[in-house]
């Protein structure tokens, strides 16, 4: 197969966990406070929420784990593993422990 047909056929690539984690899509940092105050760049403020993206199958599969793919999420980002995968989006791959809670709409 030639340079260009494998160029043209290029596929699609997807992060799936395994074991005990999920995907995590991060919430941008927020640089205001809530009384307004604007914060320099340089300022790193760790935003520990998130959406899920993908959920492994281990979890999945289980029903002590009520998490879904798109659950907005807290999580503790000390075992969060960044994935560099696209340039736009802040992924990272966390241990299921690590997630502290499900933000759930009242219905």
């Amino acid at each position: 197969m030639s340079e260009g047909t494998s160029a043209k056929k290029a596929k699609l690539e997807t992060i799936e966990p395994i074991g005990k984690r999920v995907l995590i899509r991060k919430d941008a940092d927020k640089k205001r406070t809530k009384g307004g105050i604007e914060l320099p760049d340089s300022v790193e403020i760790p935003t520990i929420t998130g959406r899920v993206v993908a959920v492994s199958a281990l979890i999945d599969n289980d029903d002590d784990f009520p998490i879904r793919q798109y659950d907005r999420i807290l999580f503790n980002p000390k075992h969060a593993i960044p994935v560099d995968f696209e340039a736009d989006n802040q992924l990272f791959v966390v241990p299921i422990g690590d997630v502290v809670a499900i933000f759930r709409s009242q219905s």
